[in-house]
């Protein structure tokens, strides 16, 4: 049987509460709020990008309730898409090397970070 090849991204993706290592290339923040309990220096943050992120309505609603996920990756992608100048901004950093995108939510499965990672054909 054939094995399906790996998806490969354009971005890695990270909580932003796992340590940061070499591998990482340039750390972007993609919420719109701080994460909680961290400084700056401990985040290790290249680049915060807040109007990326979820508008607070979206998120608000969203409330990483995962039978909203579907729902949500539609929202967020319709947001993302008229987001031009963060898209950019994304695009050339991109350009400069490695990228990871940090995020601070709890939920692995269903955040932002996610649905930029898995859409990465907007940044092309």
């Amino acid at each position: 049987m054939m094995q399906q090849p790996k998806q490969h991204y354009r971005f890695r993706i990270k909580r932003v509460y796992e340590l940061p290592d070499k591998h990482d290339g340039r750390r972007i923040l993609v919420d719109r709020l701080w994460p909680r309990g961290l400084t700056k220096e401990k985040a290790s943050i290249d680049l915060w990008l807040k109007d990326i992120a979820p508008s607070t309505e979206l998120r608000k609603w969203f409330d990483h309730d995962p039978g909203r996920w579907e729902a949500f990756k539609e929202r967020y992608l319709d947001e993302l898409k008229g987001n031009h100048e963060q898209i950019q901004r994304l695009k050339q950093e991109l350009d400069k090397g490695i990228v990871t995108l940090v995020y601070a939510a709890k939920d692995e499965e269903h955040n932002q970070a996610i649905v930029i990672q898995e859409n990465d054909w907007l940044f092309l």
